[in-house]
């Protein structure tokens, strides 16, 4: 996979996907940039004249996976992609992320990224906290995990998830890491249209709805399915599609 050097020299890897007008696909925790194409998103959006490029987030997959947490400053997710689209060259472009992919999608938006549409997805109003719903959670199964502790079923199931994803559980617990708390007053600068978009059984981030209200210039979208099956349903990647095919000034 190629590869560019981020602020800190970091390798993050990515991939594409098609030609024509470039959009940066961000993926959830524990993902990989390439889920974009197995769940069909990707070559959807290809076939309509788009080149689809999809990091490995930081600790994630083939990008670098360091263990030092010096090496997880805040906001290094957020940094990393700014990095990708300035080394790319991407003056005119989309972006767009699901879960922790809509989180960083956000903190590009406040950090100044100005994409011509976004997508925000699996994502509700604590998006904008330092630690979200599942970040509590998350933490303590992934230190099970590292610290060889006897599992409960959430912890056996994350590690099962980490197996089939050859996810590194030492690296992920930095990635947590890297949240910050984003200000409401920072959310309603953003200008860029951007679409917020949640599963309808997606218990937990039904205050998506609330994020769409923070942002000023919104389309709040549900789509059939939870937190995990949302996107690898086919109404994500249709949503998607209509909302960056849209003329521009079209809101």
């Amino acid at each position: 996979m190629p590869a560019i050097a981020s602020f800190d020299r970091a390798r993050i890897a990515y991939q594409e996907l098609g030609e024509g007008r470039p959009v940066v696909l961000l993926h959830g925790f524990m993902g990989l940039g390439s889920q974009w194409i197995t769940s069909g998103h990707a070559g959807l959006l290809a076939s309509h004249g788009f080149r689809v490029i999809l990091p490995d987030l930081r600790g994630h997959g083939a990008s670098d996976r360091p263990h030092h947490p010096d090496l997880y400053p805040p906001d290094a997710l957020a940094d990393d992609i700014l990095a990708l689209v300035a080394e790319l060259g991407l003056d005119d472009y989309d972006l767009g992320g699901y879960s922790l992919g809509g989180r960083v999608t956000l903190r590009m938006l406040v950090r100044g990224a100005r994409p011509r549409r976004a997508v925000i997805a699996g994502q509700g109003l604590d998006a904008l906290d330092g630690a979200t719903s599942r970040t509590g959670s998350l933490r303590r199964n992934l230190t099970a995990i590292v610290q060889l502790e006897e599992l409960d079923p959430g912890a056996q199931q994350l590690a099962s998830w980490l197996t089939q994803l050859d996810a590194d559980p030492y690296a992920l617990l930095h990635v947590l890491d890297t949240h910050v708390a984003t200000p409401r007053s920072a959310v309603g600068q953003i200008d860029v249209p951007t679409m917020v978009v949640v599963g309808d059984g997606d218990d937990g981030h039904s205050s998506a709805v609330d994020l769409a209200a923070a942002l000023p210039s919104s389309h709040y979208v549900r789509v059939p399915g939870d937190h995990w099956t949302t996107f690898t349903g086919p109404d994500f990647g249709a949503v998607i599609l209509e909302w960056l095919s849209k003329p521009f000034d079209a809101r």
